[in-house]
């Protein structure tokens, strides 16, 4: 993985492999002369004859020598235009995602980089040297543990040396960096186990690493077995395991704030470690990517990590409520009723709806015993909301107005962005059930399949304060992004921080 380093030095004085240079939507020459009259006399020359302006995701690697005869590379990258409304800091994670690549094509072992102007992109210093160190370590990210042959693993380890225009941001840029890298490391913790095989990550072996967060950050961490969850009622959970040899764990993580009349907010992320379907089996096609089912389990406890370096003021209670769906005799059948936490009780229609059963009994638990001023859910849950929102935007759903608009604003500054659906009344009916309170799906009349598994949830979050993300569509395999490789994104956990940290 990179290491960040901090200067003062202008750029083209580190000695380094490569110069990294952003550029807005005009290519002024003057600027770079001094990059020019260090190694390459002919960079305007070259930069024109090939047409680079610094339009938004434009970039032009150049061959140049330095002083003493080595040779480097100058790297361009366009940020787009202010008048256009594409220079923002979500071009300029994506140009830093262009970054890395050619880093890694190129092997390039020391490379410095200038930072850009922050008020260009209308953030502090501290905010752009976050959003830096941690882009730099999710594009950076890679899973190939299973590759054995050498020339296909992904280079990753070079030092990136950030030149500082202002000797006076130094100690802001320094603590913006560590931010940056602390999210970095809890995003692609989760991406890791997200992207493990499900043989590997079952749910206990999640709970195992639930655990060593726990300790390495001194977190209080509960950690119920099947055995403790049978005995508790939680039916959910307990009949989405059952046919299953992996046995369940529910995890629940605790950070205290120092002040002792902070309010509690939970969040609560789904952890089905493989989803089969269950007796209402998946296609094949669909079943690939299903060990990524647990990537709201792996959001919440790796956030976690970040709230215990960062110390919001608020206290956070995570839970995790883990299991595999699969197929067997002994597993849960259509048509069966499931008894939750909280007394009520489900009709079973598809066993594919699975992940909504093992939140009922998380979100009834969070409610029982804690004080909270607010609930998140955030889970795989619906193909609804992928067809819906596609890979770019998380759904959110939610009756709450002013929980929504944190939401929101945590969102635009972080970067996981979601889309607001409606939850209006009338989509209650849809999960009406004859012989039970309510049904695991919704009647098809009424479509909206996202909504109506809102709706569900909902049966389960009493009188607080609750929001449900959505992330089906934004959790993996999201394209067009160049900090994102193929396989899981970590979605949420940057807009987790920014929210907690600014409640």
């Amino acid at each position: 993985m990179a290491k960040i380093t901090l200067t003062t030095q202008r750029g083209f004085q580190v000695a380094a492999d490569a110069y990294v240079y952003f550029v807005e939507h005009i290519f002024d020459f003057a600027r770079f002369k001094p990059v020019a009259d260090a190694f390459l006399p002919q960079l305007e020359l070259i930069a024109k004859q090939r047409g680079f302006t610094g339009k938004e995701g434009s970039s032009l690697l150049l061959n140049g020598m330095s002083a003493d005869n080595r040779p480097v590379y100058i790297i361009l990258l366009g940020l787009g235009d202010l008048n256009e409304g594409s220079l923002n800091i979500e071009t300029y994670r994506r140009a830093l995602g262009q970054m890395v690549r050619i880093i890694e094509s190129h092997k390039s072992a020391v490379v410095s980089l200038r930072l850009p102007d922050p008020a260009l992109l209308s953030v502090s210093y501290e905010r752009l040297a976050q959003e830096t160190a941690t882009v730099v370590y999710q594009a950076s990210y890679h899973f190939d543990d299973f590759i054995t042959n050498p020339d296909r693993k992904v280079y990753s380890d070079f030092t990136l040396s950030i030149s500082i225009r202002d000797n006076n941001a130094v100690e802001e840029v320094q603590a913006g960096v560590d931010k940056g890298i602390c999210i970095g490391v809890a995003v692609n913790k989760s991406r890791y186990w997200c992207d493990l095989p499900p043989r590997i990550l079952t749910p206990t072996e999640l709970a195992r690493h639930a655990q060593e967060i726990a300790t390495q950050n001194g977190l209080k961490i509960t950690v119920f077995d099947e055995a403790a969850i049978k005995k508790m009622g939680m039916g959910g959970i307990e009949g989405v395991s059952q046919g299953s040899v992996e046995e369940a764990r529910l995890v629940i993580l605790e950070y205290k704030a120092e002040d002792i009349n902070a309010p509690t907010i939970a969040l609560v992320g789904k952890g089905v470690t493989f989803d089969s379907g269950g007796l209402s089996i998946k296609p094949a096609v669909s079943m690939e990517a299903m060990k990524d089912d647990m990537s709201g389990a792996s959001v919440v406890i790796a956030t976690m990590e970040v709230l215990a370096q960062l110390k919001p003021k608020v206290n956070v209670i995570a839970l995790a409520p883990l299991a595999e769906n699969m197929p067997s005799g002994s597993a849960i059948r259509p048509g069966d009723i499931l008894t939750f936490y909280n007394g009520k009780t489900a009709e079973v229609k598809n066993t594919d709806a699975e992940g909504r059963l093992i939140l009922a009994d998380a979100l009834s638990y969070a409610i029982a015993n804690y004080k909270l001023e607010a609930i998140i859910d955030i889970a795989t849950l619906t193909g609804a909301c992928a067809h819906a929102l596609g890979p770019f935007y998380s759904g959110l759903m939610s009756q709450h107005d002013s929980l929504v608009a944190r939401i929101v604003k945590a969102s635009e500054t972080s970067g996981d962005k979601v889309w607001r659906l409606p939850m209006d009344n009338d989509y209650k009916a849809a999960i009406r059930s004859d012989v039970s309170d309510m049904c695991n799906i919704g009647n098809s009349k009424y479509m909206a399949g996202a909504i109506t598994a809102a709706f569900f949830l909902q049966n389960f979050v009493g009188s607080v304060p609750w929001a449900h993300l959505d992330i089906a569509g934004t959790a993996f395999g999201v394209p067009d992004r160049s900090y994102f490789r193929p396989g899981a994104t970590g979605v949420g956990i940057r807009l987790f921080t920014d929210l907690l940290m600014n409640w």
